[in-house]
């Protein structure tokens, strides 16, 4: 028998690769996570992660415990909410940025619809940082975007590198500015490129300018300029850039479930979105539909 306060806790460890971060998702100490871990791993008789002082990955048999875990998981609220009769209903009003257009979100949502049909959900995609506007504007009840530098809040989805990304065979002349592929202001990715370039005073210029993802990438492929990114969601048809392209590193992004103000129609449908994102994170930066 597995555990389901394990797996849940397995699967923190995974989408986070840190042990300190899945404690302080699920309110644990970094002991107990520990613990559920290696029980896991004593009821597997294998092992899930290989970990040391800076480091934790997933071992094969811990990508495979993945796809279990999530529908173990799965079929165990599924039973619980059969047996307890709650069925949530309200308006639901959730952001994503344009991040996840072409990832899994949608899988997570349609679930999501499936088991809970009596919750209106509205969805707005827009740019992460419009979206943190609209969530202290009262205007939306959760948001899945990356989290902004200057705000530690929200629960991590996970955490993901930068790198910039052209088209294959882009080269860049080291002296000319760098032609930037960028959202508009307030984009993340955008002011972590600028704060890059400017902190090696690298000049720059902008080349394409778009509100859509799909603007960007199609800039990107026709190898008008750069575009920082996230490594984990790079999309096809576009290719880190090489190193001697001389561009500094661009640094991190974490990519996190926010609440806002808490309506009470919408809490409980809120909550339990937040969960199914949470419990199906890597599904977001683990290969998209195609």
């Amino acid at each position: 028998m597995y555990e389901p306060g394990h797996l849940r806790t397995f699967l923190s460890v995974a989408q986070t690769l840190s042990f300190t971060q899945a404690a302080r998702r699920l309110g644990l100490r970094q002991s107990t996570v520990s613990q559920h871990v290696r029980r896991l791993e004593e009821a597997t008789g294998r092992q899930l992660f290989t970990r040391d002082t800076h480091s934790v990955e997933l071992t094969e048999d811990g990508e495979a415990m993945l796809g279990f875990a999530r529908r173990i998981l799965d079929v165990h609220e599924q039973a619980a909410q059969f047996f307890t009769g709650t069925r949530l209903r309200g308006r639901l009003r959730f952001g994503a940025s344009e991040d996840f257009v072409l990832t899994r979100l949608p899988e997570i949502l349609e679930r999501f619809r499936h088991e809970h049909p009596e919750v209106d959900l509205e969805l707005t995609v827009e740019l992460s940082g419009t979206l943190h506007e609209q969530l202290a504007a009262g205007r939306l009840d959760l948001v899945l975007a990356k989290r902004r530098p200057e705000d530690p809040g929200g629960e991590l989805v996970w955490r993901d590198e930068l790198a910039w990304i052209g088209a294959p065979g882009l080269r860049l002349d080291p002296h000319r500015p760098v032609p930037l592929i960028v959202y508009p202001p307030p984009g993340i990715t955008r002011a972590l490129a600028l704060r890059a370039l400017e902190r090696e005073g690298r000049p720059w210029r902008v080349a394409c300018t778009s509100g859509s993802l799909n603007g960007l990438l199609a800039a990107a492929r026709a190898g008008l300029g750069v575009m920082v990114h996230a490594r984990g969601l790079i999309p096809p048809g576009l290719v880190r850039m090489p190193e001697q392209a001389g561009l500094p590193e661009p640094g991190s992004v974490d990519f996190v479930v926010v609440h806002g103000r808490r309506r009470p129609s919408a809490r409980g449908a809120a909550d339990a979105l937040a969960a199914a994102i949470l419990a199906g994170g890597d599904r977001l930066h683990r290969g998209g539909p195609g």
